[in-house]
């Protein structure tokens, strides 16, 4: 990964966390509905342009139903990571200036606008052992045995 491609084309560095996940896989879906966005070797550039023309946060924006947040590259910028097959969008809020502090932000399918102080992995991690609950995602998920479909994109 050229990370330093994509972070000049982003405009910012990514959380430390966020890098290694993407280091180990191209793919990552937890229980057939949350949908992580990593970036795929020699398509940096690619990633980077799509997190900075969101155009779907930007609609929210323009009419004001972003709960306050705004799309990056404003200061405090929302930057997208993963969503859901229901809609759900995640997101991390870039203050402060550390990325590796940068807290997870979920907007909802049914508008409501969640904000965590913890990194993309260990909200990830926290969704799926149940200790870290988001309001509006549905009671079913995860289920009681989820599946992650983890697509190693390491050649060993």
């Amino acid at each position: 990964m050229d990370w330093a491609a994509l972070e000049v084309n982003l405009g910012t560095a990514l959380p430390s966390d966020f890098r290694c996940l993407a280091e180990v896989y191209s793919v990552l879906v937890i229980d057939d509905f949350l949908i992580v966005s990593t970036p795929t070797p020699g398509a940096e550039t690619l990633w980077a342009s799509a997190r900075r023309e969101d155009e779907i946060l930007q609609d929210l924006y323009e009419m004001g139903d972003t709960g306050g947040y705004v799309p990056f590259p404003q200061p405090g910028g929302l930057i997208s990571w993963a969503e859901s097959n229901s809609g759900d969008s995640f997101y991390w809020r870039t203050t402060p200036a550390d990325p590796d502090v940068w807290p997870v932000v979920v907007y909802g399918a049914n508008g409501d606008w969640s904000e965590f102080p913890v990194g993309a992995v260990e909200f990830l991690a926290g969704v799926y052992r149940r200790t870290i609950d988001v309001p509006g995602m549905p009671r079913s998920f995860p289920s009681d045995d989820p599946k992650v479909l983890g697509l190693s994109s390491r050649i060993d």
